[in-house]
């Protein structure tokens, strides 16, 4: 709760969550600039979520390779989320990791007083187990369906259909990032810009807010290929 002239404002939590490709393909500089971009972001979330007292943001990430697994057992406050490096190797399970955001976006743990939460999926590759079901699943949870959702394609043979499937927005494809330059602009961007709009006065209005509420600009860099400086 925050002290304002006239009477008391709540916070209203919003949930930031990675969802992080760390199968084989991913081994070597791809994982290492993905660790880097999100360490190197990580300030600059925090000053974005001080400047917004009418939200609470929280933290957490999601790695797939051969299963799913949370990097942490819990959402924690961004102020004291900290990134551990991720591995890589493996397949690509990436319905899985899909099904177990889906468990964390139910109700509860969530409330129906949350802010649209904030999905950012991050691949190189191809999904190798059964991604439609893990889709559907988290499109069949209310705040799943609800969420801002996005998609960084490391390199050029990351599967843009099946990363602008979980967008589930034809105005917003997925982020092309063929580059630890383009990585790490993107993964900043989605860490202040995104979560900026996610928790904006117009979406705080409304309750159970849907993703297209949420007033997002995306830059036209992000969504085209970066050019003879490509390596990825």
């Amino acid at each position: 709760m925050i002290n304002r002239p006239g009477g008391t404002l709540a916070t209203r939590p919003l949930h930031f969550i990675w969802i992080c490709d760390c199968s084989g393909s991913m081994a070597g500089e791809k994982i290492n600039q993905l660790n880097f971009a999100v360490k190197e972001a990580l300030p600059a979330m925090k000053k974005e979520a001080d400047q917004n007292p009418n939200a609470q943001v929280f933290v957490r990430a999601v790695k797939f390779s051969k299963g799913a697994d949370w990097t942490t057992p819990d959402a924690v406050p961004v102020d004291q989320f900290q990134w551990a490096d991720l591995p890589a190797g493996g397949p690509t399970d990436m319905g899985k990791a899909l099904s177990l955001v889906a468990d964390a976006l139910t109700i509860p743990p969530m409330t129906d007083r949350a802010l649209p939460p904030v999905l950012v999926l991050v691949s190189d590759g191809q999904p190798t187990d059964d991604f439609d079901r893990g889709l559907q699943r988290l499109l069949d949870v209310p705040w799943g369906k609800k969420a801002v959702r996005l998609a960084i394609a490391i390199g050029k043979d990351a599967d843009r259909d099946v990363l602008a499937k979980f967008i589930g927005n034809a105005e917003i494809p997925p982020f092309e990032a063929n580059n630890a330059e383009a990585l790490v602009r993107q993964v900043r961007w989605v860490s202040t810009v995104v979560l900026r709009a996610a928790s904006s006065p117009a979406v705080q209005q409304e309750e159970g807010a849907p993703a297209s509420s949420v007033p997002i600009e995306i830059p036209v860099e992000f969504t085209e290929p970066s050019g003879e400086d490509d390596v990825w």
